[in-house]
């Protein structure tokens, strides 16, 4: 089953343009139904099924929501409804309430107009691609109802952000505070808009919010962990200590300190590992992702503990922390993930351990970082010709070659496809910017344009 190909769900869930197949109402109200049949298979009798729904700020939630709650009522499941809430506050909260399943409508960093839904399990993970298998096979089905005597039922969750922030604020080491610290968070107008300002301030930071004024179509406009420009600005402005910044569904992080030097995933990483490490806890090894920076890598190497690659994306990366039973790992856009703390990404969470390596070693993160120089990474996206198979072209494959020759250990190069477009992803990472763009254009040149 696993070598199967889904027809509906992605590497993240089920994403695209908001009225445009499948983000419409009606297949939103099957997709409940669907996933409603397949979750009340397992219940016990006399027990109810019961799911939570979250949401980001887009207009389009309130749309997806009433048709997925319409959905799971005709299945016969109770549905909770949480508003606006991050995506790993979603996963916390089913967890904590004991329910069977949990629901995120989000479609994270892209724009408004886009929309995607994921299912979370009980236990707060993401859910299994048998799941999703499952799901696909009952919406072949025709959508039925059950009796009026087993509908399901709608409840309102009105404590669920105050709940979320003290989960997070649980988070941080009780010895520690924030005091001193003043620091701008950039919510992106998105679902931690409620939530993360008021978790570092009760704390003891000084807090600055931006991107905290969602309207339903500013979501990650021109802010957030995929603009990071509008916090370097605010950080300088306001001659703050760090800045901190969450994407749409608030489970990526970038930050920037005081002079405005941005710190991706693949660094913060680093600190979190080499942290760990320096209090001494068993970390085992560090998993990042196929394109974390080979600087990053041979940094965490260097520390004697394990660093393996998983493939893009952080339901890979959580895969693989599972199968080696190790607790850190992330990827550059900002997903990183934490076991010992939570059981997804979660951007706020991240942060707080970010903060709290810095309080143990009294250092900025440029000092926690010194050393370390991340190489130029250049990526070309290529939009090839239909039917062009850049697996099987040899005069492709003998540049890659080549380059790889030439780089001679100091750089390295990674070709891959994308899963939603006709794409070739060229990358080629080394010491020097100007050689890592010629040779990738060297490899780009020989795949067919479209």
């Amino acid at each position: 089953m696993k070598f199967m190909k889904k027809q509906y769900f992605g590497t993240d869930g089920i994403r695209g343009e908001v009225g445009q197949f499948p983000i419409v109402p009606e297949f939103m109200t099957r997709l409940g139904y669907a996933a409603g049949k397949v979750l009340t298979k397992d219940i016990k009798p006399g027990e109810r099924c019961k799911v939570l729904i979250g949401k980001d700020t887009r207009i389009s939630g309130y749309l997806l929501e009433a048709a997925l709650e319409a959905g799971f009522a005709a299945a016969g499941v109770d549905v909770m409804l949480c508003g606006p809430m991050p995506t790993p506050g979603v996963a916390y909260l089913t967890k904590a309430l004991r329910l069977t399943a949990g629901v995120v409508i989000s479609a994270s960093h892209n724009p408004y107009q886009d929309n995607g839904i994921k299912f979370f399990s009980a236990n707060g993970d993401k859910l299994s691609d048998d799941f999703e298998f499952a799901i696909e096979a009952e919406l072949d089905k025709p959508m039925g109802c059950v009796s009026s005597q087993e509908l399901g039922k709608a409840y309102r969750l009105d404590d669920a952000a105050g709940r979320y922030i003290e989960f997070c604020k649980s988070t941080f080491p009780g010895d520690l505070n924030l005091k001193g610290l003043k620091l701008v968070v950039d919510c992106a107008n998105g679902a931690a808009y409620h939530t993360a300002p008021f978790v570092f301030h009760e704390l003891g930071a000084e807090v600055i919010s931006i991107g905290v004024h969602p309207d339903g179509r500013n979501i990650n406009e021109g802010c957030g962990a995929t603009a990071p420009q509008a916090l370097i600005a605010k950080v300088k402005e306001v001659k703050a200590d760090l800045g901190i910044a969450l994407d749409g569904d608030a489970d990526r992080l970038q930050m920037v300190d005081a002079t405005g030097r941005l710190f991706n995933g693949d660094e913060l990483l680093y600190v979190l590992a080499k942290d760990r490490l320096d209090r001494g806890q068993k970390l085992g090894g560090v998993v990042g992702t196929l394109m974390t920076n080979l600087a990053v890598e041979n940094a965490i190497k260097a520390l004697n503990i394990g660093f393996e690659r998983a493939n893009v994306g952080d339901r890979y990366v959580l895969e693989l922390l599972k199968q080696k039973d190790w607790l850190i790992g992330g990827e550059g856009s900002g997903h990183l993930l934490c076991l010992d703390h939570h059981s997804t990404g979660d951007g706020t969470i991240a942060a707080l351990q970010v903060l709290a390596a810095m309080s143990h070693t009294k250092k900025s993160l440029p000092q926690l970082l010194e050393g370390i120089n991340t190489f130029p990474q250049v990526l070309l996206n290529v939009r090839y010709k239909l039917g062009y198979d850049w697996k099987s072209d040899e005069k492709l494959a003998q540049q890659i070659a080549k380059v790889e020759s030439d780089l001679k250990g100091f750089g390295r190069v990674l070709i891959r496809a994308s899963g939603t477009e006709p794409l070739v992803r060229v990358m080629v990472e080394t010491q020097d910017a100007d050689i890592a763009m010629s040779a990738a254009k060297s490899i780009s040149r020989l795949i067919p344009v479209a």
